[in-house]
């Protein structure tokens, strides 16, 4: 296989493994170095539009997790209970615990554990 970079060919068939893991390391470094250039770059960038519409970094920042902040989960309501242990319960939500379904398989309603 050959590659053309920056005019000049490399033949990788004719390299060896450890030159290509070589050649990979130096990939993964020139990725990484180029990977945080472009954070710096974009952090820059940000920084500049918040400073040109008169907003701190701190109110930029403050906005976002008070936006995470603003909706507060509330629990959801307990829609089955086991008759026999008060403690197993359940919301009717995601997966059917173990016990909602040996009650099923023992042939017996789920609406008879509706609370």
């Amino acid at each position: 296989m050959q590659i053309n970079i920056e005019g000049i060919f490399m033949n990788l068939s004719d390299m060896s493994i450890t030159e290509l893991r070589a050649l990979q390391e130096q990939i993964a470094q020139e990725i990484k170095a180029k990977t945080q250039a472009e954070l710096v770059k974009a952090r820059e960038e940000i920084l500049a539009i918040a400073q040109h519409a008169g907003i701190s970094l701190k109110d930029l920042l403050d906005s976002q997790s008070n936006a995470k902040n603003r909706a507060p989960k509330t629990k959801v309501a307990v829609r089955y209970r086991h008759p026999a242990d008060s403690l197993l319960q359940w919301t009717g939500r995601g997966r059917q615990p173990k016990w909602v379904q040996e009650w099923v398989a023992a042939g017996k309603s789920v609406d008879d554990l509706r609370v």
